[in-house]
């Protein structure tokens, strides 16, 4: 037998750094390189997108997404290269920031 897959997931122009499934809301979320955290839904439908107001971006504009974790209550948290955490629901709604100097792994 040969696994096939269940749905191809589309959106990201750049390679892919993370990635998440909640299995009780049905989500996938993936963040890219250079590009916003997506939404999917486990059918490959792209539901959202997270992005970071242009307020909170560094100075080369971009943040890239090192760890995602979503939790069953419906809160996606994002974890940034520079050392921001994004807290957003998953209807794309940014609900509260904190940045730190501490590596986070």
């Amino acid at each position: 037998d040969f696994a096939t897959p269940r749905a191809i997931l589309t959106g990201h122009d750049y390679e892919i750094t993370c990635a998440t499934i909640c299995a009780e809301l049905g989500l996938v979320i993936s963040g890219s390189k250079e590009g916003p955290c997506l939404i999917h839904s486990m059918n490959g439908d792209l539901l959202r997108t997270l992005e970071v107001p242009e307020t909170l971006k560094g100075p080369e504009n971009s943040l890239r997404p090192k760890l995602i974790q979503a939790s069953r209550e419906g809160h996606c948290v994002i974890y940034y290269e520079n050392g921001l955490f994004c807290v957003f629901s998953v209807n794309g709604r940014l609900q509260a920031t904190m940045e730190t100097d501490d590596k986070i792994k």
